[in-house]
């Protein structure tokens, strides 16, 4: 591991009280909202596209600039690899299954489940998940339920929404157990590079081939709304929230890290009554206290 600015000490276990593992809850929420704003204004895998596209002209002139050191070839491959599936099979699933209906309380609990997914798959990278840990993953998913559940609308809902929120969940797992195991240190600015570029060469022809995208990029409407929209997707989530989903993947075991997703519902949810007013009653309160609480019980160290 090269010694960069954007290298992370490897001490593992790093504590979840800090300020890393709240701002990257804070910034992951914000994508549903995000969604919100921007969905109405451009085809979800044209939006994708222009994420994806934006973030390489934000950080590739930094790489290059900077002379950032690049992996070995190999491990150029798993960090593709892992991107294809932490970015590309992940937004893809999600924003697809939001367009088509998939109501954000839902689908937040369907991907709500990989805490729970990623706990059952972590002896295959080695991890160990304690007793402690699966109770605290169970009151995790409990309280996102508890979260969504006034929100959940199954009327007019297409199986093919339900199966794309099934493919992100299944593409972010698999995603995170990857890299945790293949490619867990490299340079963020290059492997963030390595990333969405292996997203991009996927996402455009799906783009092409199903959205009718052209080189005008016609079906965008460039409202303001939707330009800031853009720009926090790429500077705020793509960016500032990768980042520290990679450093905290580097540091921590796969099980922690997704257990602060449980927090995602109900940060969500707040955002969303702070900014268009949506419910969030005395039960969806219930629900972040219970959610909380099995976050801790995860991270905790072991005495």
């Amino acid at each position: 591991m090269s010694n960069t600015p954007s290298a992370v000490p490897t001490t593992r276990h790093a504590s979840f009280l800090s300020p890393i593992p709240m701002f990257f809850v804070l910034l992951w929420s914000s994508g549903f909202i995000v969604a919100k704003f921007g969905l109405p204004y451009a085809p979800p895998l044209t939006f994708i596209l222009l994420r994806f596209l934006c973030v390489l002209a934000v950080l590739a002139p930094v790489v290059l600039a900077l002379r950032a050191p690049w992996p070995p070839l190999r491990q150029v491959g798993h960090i593709a690899v892992a991107g294809l599936l932490v970015q590309a099979g992940y937004l893809i699933g999600v924003w697809c299954a939001i367009k088509q209906g998939m109501p954000a309380g839902l689908s937040a609990l369907i991907v709500g489940m990989q805490p729970i997914l990623t706990a059952f798959a972590a002896p295959l990278i080695g991890e160990k998940v304690l007793p402690r840990q699966w109770l605290g993953l169970i009151f995790g998913i409990g309280g996102v339920a508890l979260v969504v559940a006034a929100k959940i609308q199954l009327v007019g809902l297409s199986a093919a929404a339900i199966l794309l929120c099934v493919l992100a969940l299944v593409s972010i797992t698999c995603g995170t157990l990857y890299q945790k195991h293949h490619c867990p240190q490299f340079d963020l600015r290059v492997g963030t590079v390595i990333q969405f570029a292996a997203s991009t060469i996927l996402v455009l022809p799906l783009a092409v081939i199903f959205e009718g995208l052209g080189p005008d990029f016609a079906a965008v409407q460039w409202t303001p709304r939707f330009i800031g929209a853009l720009a926090w997707a790429v500077l705020g989530v793509s960016i500032c929230a990768i980042f520290l989903l990679f450093a905290l993947i580097r540091r921590n075991d796969a099980t922690q890290v997704t257990s602060l997703l449980y927090l995602t519902p109900p940060t969500t949810a707040i955002m969303a009554w702070l900014m268009f007013g949506e419910a969030f009653n005395a039960l969806g309160m219930a629900g972040m206290l219970l959610a909380v609480t099995g976050v801790i019980f995860v991270v905790k160290k072991p005495k």
